[in-house]
């Protein structure tokens, strides 16, 4: 294919992977002439990049795809084409159905085959017919990436270790959409890593639907443990913040737990899902932890790390639940404490175990239980963010805020802090004094740049 001017416009839902794939398949395209644009109506090719944990997933993407079609039919009138691709989970679990219901996509393709875009477009522009590919080519996707990254648009950079889960939980859909588990090798992760680096990235989240699973292929030809890249990784100079997200509590071993203690660059923040408090619900799940489980793992997460800062995920009204296993759920959440949850109502996924179940809990009583949940999480947050008052913090500025000469930027505790300074200082790390405890932020004021070095981020 010739190389020329030509417009993208990718639009993202859903988790931190998803963003960090429009990222890459911005980058696939980019030497076919592709530019990225703002709006979708200046786009030559338009991609939808889906997710499916949300209720309702697909209905939205047809949604999304019947406003589309309006905006195609017009730029068709004007004489100018678009291509419509939908990518992603949703693209993966519905497959030819998307194009059956929907006559203006021109491309579906799978979460591990969008490094064949290029391929694709050119298929399609021979074919002249909608072209959908959702294979499970997951070992050969990352090699066939772009290894060039230009300079970062921000500081914080997502990087991608892990895909797929073989824990089969009855109400998830990612083993079904993202396949079974497979780790990058170390030395490809590294070198990633390092490029984005050069690129004046200083905060790298790694990302994987279970990445405290990950056995990468190490240069020493043995598979290597998450806490063992972690160390590697915190060694690469001008890389000064590590995180990672997300994890099992079946995965979380004593080697990850030490190098919360042990490594500087790594974050005092853990996502941690439990999903719920009672047993004989998580044995429904097929969550393979129990209530006391989790409770100890984090007794001994915070015995190596004391300032952890703990975030999860918790369903409520999985089928079968009663009174007694959602009051379970609440007492968990106030026995450990956490910085914030994520909170949802069970909704089913076609192709689940759990769908299939009988004793579905009603739409009205899940609502309630949400709301008591959530009025619970947020007094905790709150609780949590208010400690900071008057506290002197290491900021990671990021970008600028909403109003005049205000920025933006991320304590170690990954809560959002606003503060006044010049655009300059983006992309550096400050000590802030805390002034101000918001809803969802903090305020403050830029005291100094931090010392140098991984250890500012120490707050014991």
């Amino acid at each position: 294919m010739t190389r020329e001017r030509k417009t993208l416009h990718i639009k993202t839902f859903g988790c931190q992977m998803n963003v960090y794939d429009s990222e890459r398949m911005a980058e696939v395209l980019a030497p076919l002439g592709y530019e990225l644009v703002k709006e979708p109506r200046e786009a030559d090719l338009l991609i939808l990049n889906t997710c499916h944990i949300r209720e309702k997933a697909a209905e939205k993407v047809y949604s999304e795809l019947g406003r589309l079609r309006q905006l195609k039919d017009g730029r068709a009138r004007d004489g100018e084409d678009t291509l419509i691709a939908v990518a992603g989970c949703v693209a993966q679990a519905e497959g030819t159905e998307i194009v059956s219901r929907s006559c203006i996509v021109d491309l579906v393709i799978g979460p591990q085959s969008y490094q064949r875009l290029p391929q694709l477009l050119e298929q399609h522009a021979k074919a002249r017919k909608p072209i959908v590919e959702t294979e499970f080519p997951a070992e050969g996707k990352f090699e066939q990436l772009p290894q060039g990254r230009t300079r970062a648009k921000a500081p914080t950079a997502f990087l991608t270790i892990q895909e797929g889960c073989d824990k089969f939980c009855t109400f998830c859909v990612v083993p079904y959409t993202r396949g079974v588990e497979y780790s990058r090798p170390v030395i490809q992760v590294e070198a990633e890593a390092r490029r984005l680096a050069e690129a004046g990235v200083k905060e790298i989240t790694l990302l994987g639907q279970n990445v405290n699973a990950y056995h990468g292929e190490g240069p020493d030809g043995d598979a290597w443990p998450l806490a063992k890249l972690l160390g590697l990784l915190a060694q690469i100079e001008g890389l000064e913040r590590l995180r990672y997200t997300t994890s099992h509590p079946r995965d979380m071993d004593d080697g990850l737990i030490a190098a919360h203690r042990d490594i500087e660059a790594l974050m005092p923040y853990l996502h941690l899902p439990f999903q719920s408090g009672s047993d004989r619900i998580l044995k429904a799940m097929n969550r393979k932890h129990t209530r006391r489980d989790y409770i100890e793992l984090v007794a001994k997460i915070r015995a190596a790390r004391p300032d952890i800062a703990l975030s999860s995920d918790v369903i409520v009204g999985y089928p079968g639940e009663s009174d007694a296993d959602f009051e379970d759920t609440l007492a968990l959440v106030d026995e450990v404490g956490f910085a914030q949850a994520y909170s949802f109502k069970y909704s089913c996924r076609p192709g689940t175990p759990a769908a299939a179940a009988e004793d579905q809990v009603a739409e009205e009583l899940k609502s309630e239980r949400l709301q008591r949940l959530q009025a619970l999480i947020e007094r905790q947050k709150s609780s949590f963010n208010a400690g900071f008052l008057n506290v002197t913090m290491p900021i990671l500025l990021e970008g600028k805020g909403r109003k005049t000469g205000q920025l933006v930027g991320r304590s170690p505790y990954l809560q959002p802090v606003h503060a006044m300074g010049q655009e300059d200082l983006i992309g550096t790390i400050a000590r802030v004094e805390i002034s101000g405890v918001g809803t969802n932020s903090l305020d403050g004021d830029i005291l100094r740049l931090a010392q140098s070095g991984p250890e500012r981020d120490r707050l014991l």
